[in-house]
């Protein structure tokens, strides 16, 4: 079985029941990057159009190959409500903490949709600092379309993002890797030392 054919259990059940209980615009929201070493943590926030049939495999961004991943995010900007996303950098996660600095990039992510959600579906999280009615679900981006949809955007988004820094920090390999944890990775921070997107406050990182 290839990663994309993995059988997803993808549904728009928390979204009509949402929209039954009488909301109308349901975002999911999602953050990818939380555990780099490197790079922003990246936050999306998604309404998807509940009349449109959903992108074929759509599924939790870390199921699915890249290409696939890229493909379904074409295919969601098309068919979304709205969509943004929302972005903390790595020397606020330094000074921050990084749960605090995800539950930024997830706050800016919902200012920034020019569609206001009037309730929010949240990967795992609670989002004290937001009053809008929510529903934090454990593991949502496997269960949840719009948490799903809200978790390849804002993926697509940082990876794209990390290639282009890697361009101007080549000696790490963030098109390879995204800022994460590997080999390769620790590798050129032994040989190198740390670089402005790395977080200081990271284990493994100073």
């Amino acid at each position: 079985m290839t990663k994309d054919k993995i059988k997803s259990q993808i549904s728009l059940d928390f979204e009509h029941q949402a929209i039954a209980d009488g909301y109308n615009f349901v975002a999911g929201v999602d953050e990818v990057g939380r555990g780099c070493l490197a790079g922003a943590v990246v936050a999306a926030a998604c309404i998807l159009d509940i009349s449109k049939p959903l992108p074929e495999d759509l599924n939790d961004s870390k199921k699915l190959s890249a290409k696939k991943r890229e493909q379904i995010a074409e295919e969601l900007k098309q068919m979304t409500l709205a969509y943004a996303v929302g972005q903390v950098e790595a020397d606020e996660i330094d000074r921050i903490n990084i749960l605090q600095a995800t539950k930024k990039a997830m706050c800016l992510a919902i200012e920034n949709l020019q569609l206001k959600a009037d309730f929010l579906l949240i990967d795992a999280l609670e989002l004290k600092e937001i009053s809008l009615p929510q529903k934090a679900i454990i593991r949502g981006d496997t269960v949840s379309a719009s948490i799903a949809a809200a978790s390849i955007l804002a993926k697509v988004y940082r990876d794209n993002l990390m290639c282009e820094l890697g361009e101007i920090y080549p000696v790490y390999g963030f098109a390879k890797h995204a800022g994460y944890g590997t080999k390769v990775h620790f590798e050129a921070l032994r040989t190198h030392g740390a670089c402005a997107l790395h977080r200081k406050t990271f284990r493994g990182v100073s």
